[in-house]
């Protein structure tokens, strides 16, 4: 039996031995309960902080024995530190413990009747030799060796990081990154992380830099402060700073003196890691000058080069459409197909119930008609989705209409290899960031057309920029601005409440005082409930009993969606998601990474793009199958079946409540959403505007009145600082207030 300490007694704050059986493990704060034994053959119980460990292992513990109430004497652990098994037993159950994918008990056994107590020396450094056990083929001795790599380097760096406080869902995201060399990076320059990894922001990596003695003034971490800020303030939605702003805010987050940071700015220039906008006083990150000069460029160059449309006559195509689809056209709807058709790029913009649809919908048979080549996309799977069905044509996602190439890291359609069609339709462009806007203008063809459908009135992008606001105000592109409710929607309340917000004058939909008081007959209804608790209850309640009972064909998990505007709190979206999981889909066995259970019948969302899986942020779906021995799970987004494996749990989140910010481009039948004061932060009349309009079918407000008035009667969006109009106006001036 491997052990330590074997030629002295135990000292009393102190253990060692074998950890025999794992009981219970958290993986995102790796807080373990374990059986440990002893080189004398006793067993213990051991519970704490022990990052990473797993059967077999040789541990060397410290901490105080204490008595449980109901679990009995157990050692409180204060450190860990571990040494991989010496003993062939120890070897054998090391590897039998799942730790290595590839090997299971029976490999395990086999392996080490092969190699003894070499085996770990055959792994790391011989790994062909496993070739020579029974059942492993070349494929499985890969697996086996990259996964064992993987979790030294995983190891090394929880060990060096676990004083630094540092989550181990962010030392994933670093081996992830790094790989073997993550600990070597961070020792050169802890900064490094923070600007190369989504999710390890600036304090995280200046905590570690101080305690390996890098200076509160030094060079690094001034300029690695100032390029965070403009990062950081990407997530706000700015794709420049203003100069001062910039150094006013790097002075708040490093609180080095403002003189100290200035002469830094011109360092970072001089080496291409910000730019000025153009000759403004504003700077940004290359890679947003680039991708904003890139859409400016497209423009251009598609507004210049004539079209490749067969002669269509716009007047009596417009008659025809009129026709087929037995609906006498206003005439706003009519200017918005009359530009569509004769304009190289045009924008359609307008809330519900205004007739986007009716629009798209005789483009499309107009242009199919004429045998013109069409592509139809959206940002989202659920928006294309809705997009095909009321144009009555195939459409796709735009990474999928634009072919990312994980291996290549970027989009196969560009100005080399451009779409194959005549005919580019884009809906919810008002999700669209500059990015995606950059890779979307690249791929059409110069002949082609382009029409851009979205709603001003809805929140921005979640990703940097404004660009279908700064295309209307700043292209010179023809817009058509759709504004009359139509008389096939005049009923709907949930649209005739959305167009009284934009004049900032609805006062709560239809009152319900409580469950038995609402009306399925409306399409939306309040329920007061100031109170935070009381309005989860009511959630809850609302979706688990009311709807099931009340309204037909509506599935509570598949068919409802919690729309919040925060995600900490009592209504936050993080306990919104643990409280209907737990009454939607209880008891089931599932996955846990961190302290979330994912089970078979979960709604999940995924909150990274993640190339290689072809599934991107903000795609939402429901899990097929859990293998809680391995870590992974099986997702199906949009028909799809994904397997996950466990490292991209990071990315993964239970979806019964989202925030309303995800939810843009998407239409649910049925929409439940909590307002309260305590979302004061985030109420805005857009923020409402946007949540009430993703239901299709039904609209439960829950909440505070007050709430809701609060949220109407603030109109001041957050402003968005983009170089965008700089880009396609050279002579605009940005206003820098």
């Amino acid at each position: 039996m491997a052990g330590q300490g074997q030629n002295s007694p135990i000292h009393p704050d102190s253990l060692n031995g074998v950890l025999e059986r794992i009981i219970y493990s958290n993986p995102e704060n790796q807080f373990c309960v374990g059986e440990l034994r002893e080189e004398s053959g006793l067993t213990h119980t051991v519970t704490g902080v022990m990052p990473n460990v797993q059967c077999g292992e040789t541990l060397e513990l410290t901490g105080n024995w204490e008595t449980h109430r109901q679990h009995g004497r157990q050692f409180k652990v204060e450190s860990c530190s571990s040494t991989l098994p010496a003993s062939v037993y120890g070897i054998r159950k090391y590897l039998g413990s799942g730790l290595v994918p590839g090997i299971g008990k029976t490999y395990a056994r086999k392996i080490v009747e092969a190699f003894g107590n070499e085996t770990f020396d055959i792994i790391e450094n011989h790994s062909a030799r496993l070739r020579e056990v029974e059942g492993i083929g070349p494929k499985r001795v890969h697996e086996i060796k990259n996964a064992w790599d993987t979790q030294r380097a995983s190891r090394e760096v929880m060990l060096f990081l676990q004083t630094y406080g540092v989550s181990v869902r962010n030392c994933l995201r670093l081996v992830k990154r790094y790989g073997n060399q993550a600990k070597a990076i961070l020792l050169e320059d802890p900064y490094t992380t923070a600007r190369e990894i989504d999710g390890i922001g600036f304090k995280t990596a200046d905590q570690i830099a101080r305690n390996l003695g890098f200076g509160f003034s030094s060079r690094e971490r001034i300029e690695a402060g100032l390029l965070h800020v403009l990062k950081d303030k990407e997530s706000e939605g700015h794709t420049a700073l203003p100069r001062q702003f910039l150094v006013e805010e790097a002075h708040r987050l490093l609180e080095v003196e403002i003189q100290d940071i200035e002469p830094h700015l011109g360092t970072l220039v001089d080496g291409q890691h910000m730019v000025p906008a153009g000759g403004t006083d504003f700077l940004q990150l290359p890679v947003n000058q680039m991708r904003e000069k890139t859409i400016a460029r497209q423009v251009m160059r598609l507004k210049e080069t004539a079209s490749c449309l067969p002669a269509i006559k716009v007047d009596v195509a417009i008659d025809w459409a009129q026709e087929r689809s037995r609906i006498s056209f206003s005439p706003e709807q009519a200017d918005g197909l009359r530009k569509a058709l004769s304009s190289k790029i045009s924008i359609l913009t307008g809330g519900p119930g205004t007739g986007k649809t009716t629009i798209l919908r005789s483009l499309v048979e107009i242009l199919s008609a004429k045998k013109v080549r069409l592509a139809l996309a959206s940002p989202t799977g659920r928006a294309a989705q809705r997009l095909s069905e009321s144009a009555r044509h195939p459409a796709s996602t735009l990474h999928r209409l634009l072919k990312f190439d994980p291996a290549k890291g970027g989009f196969t359609m560009n100005e080399d290899h451009p779409l194959n069609c005549h005919y580019v339709i884009i809906d919810e462009a008002s999700m669209l960031d500059t990015g995606l806007a950059s890779a979307m203008f690249r791929s059409i063809p110069s002949d082609a057309h382009l029409l851009l459908v979205g709603d001003v009135n809805q929140l921005p992008s979640v990703g940097a920029g404004n660009v279908l606001n700064d295309l209307i105000q700043h292209a010179d592109i023809p817009v058509v601005r759709l504004q009359q409710v139509y008389r096939q929607r005049e009923e709907s309340n949930i649209v005739t409440t959305a167009h009284a917000l934009l004049g900032g004058r609805a006062s709560p939909p239809r009152t319900a005082n409580s469950l038995t008081d609402l009306d399925s007959r409306w399409d939306l209804q309040f329920i007061p409930a100031p109170d935070p608790g009381e309005c989860l209850n009511l959630i809850e309640e609302l979706i688990s009993k009311w709807i099931p009972q009340r309204l037909k064909r509506v599935d509570p998990i598949r068919d409802v969606q919690i729309l919040a505007p925060m995600h900490r709190g009592v209504t936050g979206i993080r306990q919104i998601n643990l409280t209907m999981q737990k009454r939607l889909n209880p008891g089931a066995k599932g996955v846990a990474f961190g302290d979330t259970l994912y089970s078979i019948g979960d709604r999940v969302i995924q909150t990274r793009n993640n190339y290689d899986k072809n599934i991107f942020n903000g795609d939402m779906g429901t899990v097929t199958a859990v293998h809680p021995e391995a870590g992974t799970i099986a997702v199906e987004f949009d028909g799809r079946v994904i397997d996950l494996e466990r490292m991209e749990l990071i990315d993964i989140d239970l979806a019964y409540a989202i925030s309303v910010h995800k939810s843009q481009g998407s239409e649910f039948p049925v929409v439940v959403c909590p307002i309260l004061k305590q979302h004061y932060v985030l109420l805005q009349r857009n923020l409402l505007y946007t949540a009430i309009t993703r239901g299709r079918r039904k609209v439960f407000v829950v909440g505070d009145p007050v709430a809701w008035a609060m949220a109407v009667n603030n109109n001041e969006q957050r402003e968005r600082f983009t170089a965008l109009p700089l880009q396609l106006k050279p002579d605009w001036v940005p206003d820098e207030k």
